[in-house]
């Protein structure tokens, strides 16, 4: 059993640099130190074990996060996503295995940043196949500048990444592609952001008309039905469901007319009908 080793906690700290430069002082497992913990967590559930193990590691996240800074993407998401990718690769560590974590945890991390960065990088997705990463990732490598690729270079980089030219370049067309917003940005009156040329379904002249004659026969309908009730029906209905502050219940209409609140019940049920027979020839 390994001596216990005191790691500080990089909580609630108040800036990137300050975590990347509290991780960075934590102390590296040695190989017994590393296994001994491994096996802790593997055979007996140690969640303490698994700790050190992903705290002494955190570094790793850091070096490999920071090689992919060039998607415009924050530097702490980065390092997020790929710490749950080392939290995954300690919980699957199998230390009878012969190999350092670190070797073992680099491609869960690589795996959980690439696909922040595909979900991230552009609101279309850019890449959706598994040959389709690959060739997202290989070709922003390859790529020495942010100019488009010319047809000699095209099939260069083709024939390097076995893929067809016409994917390299469908590819590069998503990669160079920018992201427009759909409401704009700035003050300026004069400017029309893409939204301005969408058009409202609800704002149709024929509908807006029709919805006009629609709800002002529903009103006259509701009117007509109304008077067509008796007086202590209409005044039922009116009490139960078109006042505006609280409405009346069954029991104080009931005390009211001297009569019980089922039977109230009844007259409003029968109201009710009667008004939707009149309120559907009026529509």
């Amino acid at each position: 059993m390994t001596q216990a080793l005191a790691f500080p906690v990089p909580s609630a700290l108040g800036s990137i640099d300050q975590y990347i430069q509290a991780v960075n002082r934590m102390p590296m497992l040695s190989e017994v130190e590393e296994s001994d913990l491994a096996q802790r967590f593997h055979d007996e559930g140690d969640l303490e074990a698994a700790r050190k193990l992903v705290m002494s590691h955190l570094r790793v996240v850091v070096a490999i996060a920071r090689g992919y800074l060039g998607y415009g993407l924050p530097h702490a998401d980065l390092i997020q996503e790929g710490n749950i990718g080392l939290m995954k690769a300690v919980k699957r560590f199998d230390p009878s295995r012969g190999v350092r974590l670190v070797s073992f945890a680099i491609h869960w991390i690589k795996a959980e940043i690439h696909e922040f960065i595909l979900k991230n990088w552009r609101l279309v997705k850019v890449a959706t196949t598994k040959a389709q990463r690959k060739l997202f990732f290989n070709l922003r490598s390859l790529k020495s500048d942010s100019h488009a690729l010319h047809p000699d270079e095209v099939q260069a980089v083709a024939v390097k990444l076995g893929v067809r030219a016409e994917d390299v370049v469908e590819m590069e067309t998503r990669m160079i592609g920018q992201d427009v917003p759909l409401e704009g940005s700035g003050d300026d009156d004069d400017a029309f952001a893409p939204i301005a040329y969408l058009p409202d379904p609800h704002a149709e002249p024929l509908q807006v008309i029709e919805q006009k004659q629609r709800a002002r026969l529903q009103d006259e309908g509701l009117r007509h039905a109304l008077a067509n009730l008796d007086d202590r029906s209409r005044d039922i209905v009116q009490r139960r469901w078109l006042v505006e502050g609280e409405a009346a219940t069954l029991h104080e209409l009931a005390a009211e007319y001297g009569v019980s609140a089922e039977r109230i019940r009844q007259i409003e049920a029968k109201a009710m009908q009667k008004m939707k027979g009149f309120l559907a020839a009026a529509v």
